[in-house]
């Protein structure tokens, strides 16, 4: 039995979790989510809980458990609290502006600035005292995925660390080049 999938996913006040032919529905006060539910994996809300459970014990199964069980959980954090990723962005003349909560300029070194629009559901924000970009949203892999792609427009560079990166992430830096 997967350690993971077994722990039942508490529901909050807040949260209502139904199940419709195989999807499960998570409507809470930041928005609402669905996730359908993989062959072989079932789910049941049994009072106050979400229960996972599957059906056969094939590899395959096996390995959904625990996955279909986190990604649940998620959903119902997210629908609650939600999810951030922070962005620092380093370097003399790197900045970033606004043009709405979804759409994001970037001026990171290159000659030409380079235009990020969000997809639904995520808003951006910006400090730029701080240098920080902010992503937000209910979906932790749809946050997860436009931070990264923010940070792909400049990756940190390995001798400065001059570009984006994300604002806990830590930098070994290489030494330059030895004069001889």
């Amino acid at each position: 039995m997967s350690r993971i999938g077994k722990n039942p996913i508490p529901i909050p006040k807040a949260v209502q979790v139904t199940m419709t032919d195989r999807v499960v529905q998570v409507k809470g006060p930041k928005g609402a989510l669905q996730y359908a539910l993989p062959a072989g994996i079932d789910a049941a809300v049994e009072g106050e809980q979400v229960v996972v459970t599957r059906t056969g014990d094939l590899p395959e199964v096996r390995a959904l458990h625990g996955l279909t069980r986190a990604l649940l959980a998620n959903a119902v954090a997210g629908v609650t609290a939600g999810f951030k990723r922070e962005l620092d962005i380093v370097g003399v003349g790197y900045k970033a502006e606004l043009k709405n909560p979804r759409e994001v300029v970037l001026s990171v070194g290159y000659s030409h600035q380079v235009t990020y629009k969000a997809p639904e559901g995520v808003a951006i924000s910006y400090d730029a005292k701080a240098n920080r970009l902010t992503v937000e949203g209910i979906d932790k892999q749809r946050v997860g995925q436009v931070a990264a792609e923010i940070r792909g427009v400049r990756p940190p560079d390995v001798y400065k660390g001059k570009g984006v990166k994300y604002s806990d992430e830590v930098l070994k830096l290489k030494a330059g080049k030895t004069g001889a």
